[in-house]
């Protein structure tokens, strides 16, 4: 299983950036997908999860509105398109799978929101 993570950056505050995810050695249609971020010196937090054939998604209340996890099977890739970005979205963001009761991650994206 490997999962890459791309499309982090420094923006400023109201700005937009979408992440990507690029997954590979699973069938990826088969199963939920998630986005995590951990900002530093707190704990890693979900931020938002879609079922395998995306019709289901869930958001944290704090990015509800303003973020949209979405996927596209046909290129094994789940996105996070983020909006109205505020300082406190500043994090390392994860994408994650969870697979037999095993949780894999990729190495993370850096997202900056700050003037």
């Amino acid at each position: 299983v490997r999962l890459v993570e791309s499309g982090g950056g420094l923006v400023q505050p109201g700005g937009s950036l979408r992440l990507s995810c690029a997954a590979s050695g699973f069938s990826f249609s088969s199963y939920g997908m998630s986005w995590y971020r951990q900002a530093p010196g707190k704990e890693r937090e979900l931020v938002a999860a879609i079922t395998g054939a995306g019709g289901i998604r869930n958001y944290a209340d704090s990015v509800k509105g303003r973020f949209a996890i979405f996927r596209d099977n046909a290129k094994n890739t789940v996105y996070l398109g983020m909006n109205s970005l505020k300082p406190e979205d500043t994090a390392v963001y994860y994408c994650n799978v969870g697979i037999r009761g095993y949780d894999y991650w990729g190495q993370g994206t850096q997202v900056t929101v700050s003037s």
